[in-house]
């Protein structure tokens, strides 16, 4: 058998954006032709990963799993919501979760990881694969992971396609020695529904980021310019209550019961729980969040194709 390097088989991936496997296997057939191998890939299927790769993928999944004190969460994109539905699809990013776990949320660790015990193929690799396969761009985008030395870490799925995948994704982490290990979790998913429907910026003012604090303080100097100083403290202050009460999880009203802010909900169900409850932390995925999707100008195509 010709003998394959490293060295062609990176070059063939690099020129065709295959997997790597699909790569070495190319090279093995056409015994090191890289023009070669780049037909076979062609025939296959398989050399289409990277003419995609540029494509805008701002669909897909967040996948989410929780249990005891520990929850992960991965978000896998596709150019459309039809590949969301694609069983394939979602058995891949349903495994990518579970190696995000073992990746402690690292994201290049995770793509270097192994797909499957056993095979060489990585994550990054495999999904270059599906792409291929399915025929549309996909990348893993973000993960997260959250856990507690003791308590719980709920989480909630918005938008649910399939056990633990869906268009929203949230984790809540529940510091607390309470031996109710339901009523925390319980208390957790709906902490979870909360930051689903609220989206709040961090837990409390102190974790907001300085640059928004700033902005916000910027606009209401500039809209009370010429009072005097102390008076502008007080009306900063203040403000920064209201925006607290907007913005930041445990000031927010609770949804569940709007009389109550959310840190009252979590120190009213410390009883049930069997001690005091904090919140250690959240993170809430949105599906393409961030991601700049392309519009189409389904005008000027139609001129276009006319010769308009």
């Amino acid at each position: 058998m010709t003998p394959i390097s490293a060295t062609l088989v990176k070059d063939l991936r690099e020129r065709t954006g295959a997997g790597m496997m699909d790569c070495k296997a190319a090279l093995v057939e056409t015994k090191g032709d890289i023009e070669g191998a780049i037909d076979w890939l062609r025939k296959k299927g398989l050399s289409k990963a990277a003419k995609k790769a540029g494509r805008a993928a701002a669909e897909g999944l967040v996948g989410v799993h929780a249990a005891g004190t520990m929850g992960v969460m991965a978000e896998v994109n596709s150019e459309t919501d039809f590949v969301a539905r694609n069983e394939q699809f979602q058995a891949m990013v349903a495994r990518i979760v579970v190696l995000a776990g073992e990746a402690k949320g690292d994201l290049a660790r995770l793509l270097a990881m192994p797909y499957a015990k056993g095979n060489a193929e990585t994550v990054d690799e495999h999904v270059k694969e599906m792409v291929a396969t399915i025929g549309e761009n996909m990348a893993v985008r973000r993960v997260a992971t959250l856990s507690v030395a003791s308590g719980a870490v709920a989480s909630y799925v918005h938008n649910q396609v399939a056990a633990g995948l869906g268009k929203i994704g949230v984790l809540v982490a529940l510091d607390s020695p309470g031996k109710n290990a339901d009523e925390l979790m319980s208390l957790g998913r709906n902490v979870a529904m909360h930051v689903a429907a609220t989206n709040p910026v961090a837990l409390d003012l102190a974790g907001v980021p300085a640059d928004v604090l700033e902005r916000e303080k910027a606009i209401l100097a500039d809209k009370n310019k010429g009072k005097p100083p102390q008076v502008l403290e007080k009306i900063l202050q203040s403000s920064l209550k209201s925006y607290a009460k907007e913005h930041c999880l445990l000031d927010q009203a609770y949804i569940h019961d709007p009389a109550k802010s959310v840190a009252q909900a979590l120190k009213d169900a410390e009883a049930k729980a069997g001690g005091p409850i904090k919140c250690a932390g959240f993170v809430l995925f949105k599906l393409g969040d961030g991601i700049e999707k392309p519009t189409d100008d389904f005008a000027a195509e139609v001129a276009k194709m006319s010769g308009g």
